[in-house]
């Protein structure tokens, strides 16, 4: 076992003789607390129909096939429900080739951006694809989903008004009652931290009457368009009157509407947002999906989330990079615009993928098809009687895109659900009176003849109903597109399965993930994502069950819901678990806004509001209180052993005793470490009223060993995404899950569609706060993966994990302690399962930073570790359990090598200027050049260790310049005339009539 390849390296003579050991255990005592060390073994208990001990693990074969029972108690059927989430076909080519591409779904997100030019470009291309439909000039590289892709453009409204304004007790936000339900939910629990007045009603009644009666107080307007009934307006007067009151408008819209209606853009709105799922991501329950986010110019410098910007390498070559914002919370801390730290790169690069593989013309075929089958069914339903409350502008009346609601006696439509349900046909149950019908991609003309029989509709009436017109000519031409878009060669070029296959392989060969090589992050943890854990993710039983679907449909998502939520208890040493989160920073704002709920509903009368966060804190964690409406309070941190300062915090409890609601810890901390002390921290802050969130990033060195509820923790947030083996997929997708104490149970997130945690008996509707996510259990479809992670594990091999990765953290210390300088251990030179490289010498020394080791690392094929983040000009080493001693062996043999080339410029050997690690990274183009005038060879710059010859990868290009980036701010493809294929109408054929 490598463990024990590891003790025999690590075991010489140091100056701490506590070291020696040859027990793995005995180093785990040397390593953790004994005051935090849990009381009791973690073991599973035995669930009903666990096909074997939980304890010691599934087999692989085992926990497929339990995935498989439960998928099958999933009911699988034409979902006509909308609301937000529509039926789409997801091409094989991308399927395989992406979404079950570990070359793809492996990769970090691209803050090393000369080993990520693939991904790179794919985002820009979705930034072209957003910023072409919408209508307005930049786009960011994905948010979480629609709903909190709202809750940003409401934040970004308040933050375009004047500082006074800013600070107004009434400031108001007018949302349309037309907006999809789950958008109005998150947009209130948004609003509550910032003390945003939400008035939702009829936007355009009576010459927008509501939004005029604001005055002053306010900030933005959010409409619909299309809206959640299938309405399309003319909002061109609405944008003139937000205008004129010196607010935002801000438009939720459907990617796939625009390539025939007007773009938000050119009537006039600052911001549209929506989901980008119908380019081809699976529904999933509810996701993940990737939202898009587009403002005008004006405001590009406050747009929230991850921006691709193209800049130019040192050779002078076009390259990409993550522009402006990137990182921007760990900067300005609770003074942030935002706490987005998750996309969904992944769910991004799918939609992009999508619409180069159909192009322009094809999505204009997509986008004629489902209207045919809308403005058909208003045809026969209206010819029966029904009647069809919507109905489009002007006087022909026709419904404009893809959904339309049927109003009739409640009696009808309950027979019309039967006859639907019977037909395996999931409709909208909008009241009892109101059934609403969204048309997707991938409803066929069969289908569509079972939907129009379950209205008694005959095959003959089918026949007989004409489509007179074409969905450009239904259009009014005040609502008409009439711009061209997606005109750039990419969008042009790749629509054979042949041509979309090389471009996808094309991109993949620029971008290092853990195909390659170990990516040790220190807080991010990057490790294996085993094969097994990913197949469900595209099986039909799981992928294309509707977030709103009947609960008779999900018996299957419900199961694994309930034993994922079972063992993460067990496993925090928690009481209950909300899996609503969709990112860890979501999860951070979702615990936070529990305890400020559970605050407001205490007996004692006291306004507790402020929020103690370390200086050595996650960087989201102070946007994320500031987003929940607590002020924060910083600690001191020991600047010998990374600790919390006990005296300051001491002191602070007892200033704002009054007023304490929370402290936010990350355990281990961030520098690396068990603090000792860190149960008298929470007894300090419960002493003074207070509830203790533990960031529970680094949950990889705690389990089975200690936990947060046996620690004193009342909440933390999870990251499946890092612990529990979802992949990062390039930047996204996560989950950031809440598992809380018994007291805050009742205040985990609720939802307008269904109560994600029912209590036998009681009503949460009072005691629930506003849902954090657009679906009730957030992105649904990986879950899977975690619990099959889990199941194989068992308690035992998670337990066991755990001490694999302190033991890898440590060995590879031990090795390059020699060379470096570690600015945190504890007492017995113990780190936890990371550990901080100190950098900040060779700056006076020689002239070399962090960043210059960072790019040095991508010749010898890896990806840098963690970089000036949480000590400026550091590096942050997290190898994880999954890496073998081989491949920590190289890593080593890497950094000493590096160090070996340090210390010749510090000998003065090679100039500080001019030399291999300021000229790093070195990709072919750099090596192939005629002239060499460089005090190195080609062969040192390439090939500085041996196995390299064997298995070296390529960085595509040289050290990209990030001042010019940001100074010459340039975030979509230029758009190239003259590409478009002449008879290229689209990979799916309109539907007949």
């Amino acid at each position: 076992m490598h463990f024990r390849k590891i003790y025999k390296s690590m075991f010489r003579p140091s100056k701490y003789p506590q070291q020696r050991t040859s027990d793995i255990d005995e180093f785990i005592q040397q390593s953790l607390p004994a005051s935090i060390r849990a009381k009791n073994e973690l073991r599973f208990r035995t669930q009903e129909g666990d096909p074997a001990d939980p304890h010691w693990g599934y087999q692989e074969t085992t926990a497929s096939a339990k995935i498989q029972e439960w998928g099958q108690k999933n009911t699988v059927t034409t979902s006509l429900i909308g609301c937000g989430y529509y039926g789409t076909i997801t091409p094989p080519v991308i399927q395989r080739n992406v979404l079950e591409n570990p070359a793809w779904y492996t990769s970090y997100t691209p803050y090393q951006a000369e080993i990520s030019q693939g991904r790179l470009e794919s985002l820009l291309n979705f930034q072209t694809l957003v910023t072409d439909l919408t209508g307005l000039t930049i786009a960011n590289a994905s948010l979480l989903d629609e709903a909190t892709a709202a809750a940003e453009a409401m934040t970004m409204s308040m933050n375009t008004l004047s500082m006074s304004r800013q600070k107004k007790k009434d400031k108001t936000f007018v949302v349309s009652e037309t907006c999809h339900p789950q958008t109005i939910a998150v947009l209130e629990s948004r609003a509550n931290g910032f003390g945003i007045n939400i008035v939702v009603g009829d936007v355009l009644a009576d010459d927008c009457k509501l939004v005029k009666e604001q005055g002053d107080n306010l900030m933005g307007v959010l409409a619909q368009y299309p809206d959640t009934y299938g309405g399309v307006h003319d909002y061109q007067k609405l944008a003139d009157v937000v205008h004129d009151s010196k607010a935002t408008f801000s438009v939720a819209t459907d990617l796939l509407a625009l390539t025939h209606l007007k773009p938000p853009g050119e009537f006039g709105a600052d911001i549209a947002f929506g989901s980008a799922q119908r380019f081809g991501v699976p529904l999933g329950f509810g996701g993940p999906h990737a939202a898009f986010f587009a403002c005008s110019d004006q405001h590009k410098r406050k747009i929230p989330g991850r921006l691709v910007g193209v800049s130019k390498d040192r050779l002078g070559n076009q390259s990409m990079r993550l522009a402006l914002q990137t990182r921007e919370q760990h900067i300005r801390r609770d003074k942030a615009t935002s706490n987005i730290c998750t996309a969904q790169a992944l769910l991004a690069n799918m939609a992009s993928l999508y619409a180069v593989y159909h192009g322009p013309k094809g999505l204009q075929a997509i986008a004629n098809r489902v209207w045919t089958m809308t403005s058909l069914a208003q045809k026969l339903l209206t010819n029966k009687s029904f009647n069809v409350v919507t109905r489009g502008p002007g006087s022909s009346g026709a419904v404009l895109f893809d959904t339309i609601v049927v109003e009739a006696d409640p009696s009808q439509v309950k027979e019309v659900l039967r006859n639907a349900a019977a037909s395996s046909i999931s409709l909208r149950e909008i009241a009892d009176d109101k059934i609403g019908m969204s048309f997707g991609e991938d409803v066929s003309t069969t289908a569509f003849k079972k939907l129009m029989k379950c209205f008694g509709i005959s095959q003959q009436e089918i026949d007989s109903c004409e489509q007179s017109s074409t969905y450009a000519d239904s259009i009014p031409e005040n609502l008409r597109r009439t711009s061209s878009f997606l005109t750039h060669s990419v969008f042009n070029s790749h629509h054979s399965e042949t041509e979309l296959l090389r471009y996808i392989y094309h991109l993949a060969s620029k971008d290092l993930s853990l195909v390659h090589s170990m990516i040790p992050l220190g807080s991010c943890t990057m490790k294996l994502n085993a094969t097994t854990e990913m197949l469900p993710i595209t099986d039909p039983r799981w992928a294309h069950i509707h977030p709103f679907a009947p609960a008779e449909h999900t018996a299957g998502y419900k199961a694994l819901i309930d034993s994922l939520s079972d063992m993460l208890v067990q496993i925090t040493g928690m009481d209950d678990v909300s899996l609503q989160p969709n990112s860890g920073a979501q999860g951070e704002f979702a615990g936070l806004r529990v305890i400020k709920k559970y605050q407001e509903n205490r007996a004692d009368g006291k306004q507790r509001d402020i929020c103690l966060i370390p200086v050595s804190a996650h960087g989201t964690n102070p946007a994320s209180a500031a987003m929940a409406g607590m002020k924060v309070v910083t600690l001191k941190c020991d600047t010998k052993t990374g600790n919390l300062d006990l005296k300051d915090l001491e002191e602070k409890c007892e200033k704002y005793k009054d007023n304490l609601a929370a402290i936010m810890v990350t355990y281990p901390s961030t520098f690396g470490v068990f603090e000792p002390e860190i149960k008298r921290v929470c007894d300090l802050v419960h002493e003074h009223g207070g509830q203790v969130y533990m960031d529970g990033a680094n949950l990889n060195a705690q389990i089975g060993l200690c936990s947060p509820g046996e620690i004193g923790a009342d909440v933390c947030h999870l990251n499946l995404h890092k612990t529990f083996c979802i992949p990062h997929g390039g930047g996204g997708p996560g989950v950031g899950p809440i598992a809380v104490k018994q007291h805050l149970a009742q205040h985990l997130p609720g939802h307008p569609h269904i109560d994600p945690h029912p209590k036998s008996g009681s009503d949460r509707s009072s005691t629930a706060i506003s849902p954090i996510s657009a679906a009730p259990w957030g992105s649904s479809l990986i879950l899977p993966i975690s619990w099959i992670y889990i199941a194989m594990m068992g308690s035992a091999g998670l337990t066991y994990q755990t001490k694999i990765a302190l033991l890898n953290a440590n060995y590879i210390m031990s090795r390059l302690k020699e060379h470096y300088p570690i600015v945190y251990t504890n007492e017995n030179g113990r780190c936890a399962h990371e550990f901080i490289l100190d950098c900040r010498a060779f700056k006076e020394s020689c002239g070399i930073e962090a960043i210059d080791i960072a790019k040095r690392l991508q010749d010898y094929g890896f990806h840098a570790p963690t970089m000036s983040w949480p000590v400026a000009n550091t590096l942050m080493i997290e190898p994880t359990e999954s890496e073998s001693k081989k491949e920590l062996d190289r890593f080593c043999d890497a950094f000493i090598s590096i160090r070996k080339e340090i210390q010749a410029i510090e000998d003065g050997k090679v100039p500080k200027e001019n030399n291999l690690l300021k000229n790093a990274p070195h990709p072919q183009q750099d090596l192939l050049q005629d002239e060499w005038d460089r005090p190195y060879t080609r062969a040192q710059a390439a090939y500085p260790l041996s196995w390299l010859r064997e298995k070296k990868f390529w960085p595509s290009v040289a050290r990209v310049d990030d001042a010019f980036g940001d100074t010459n701010l340039f975030c979509t493809c230029t758009p190239v005339e003259g590409y478009e294929e002449e008879g290229f109408t689209g990979h799916q054929a309109p539907m007949p009539t």
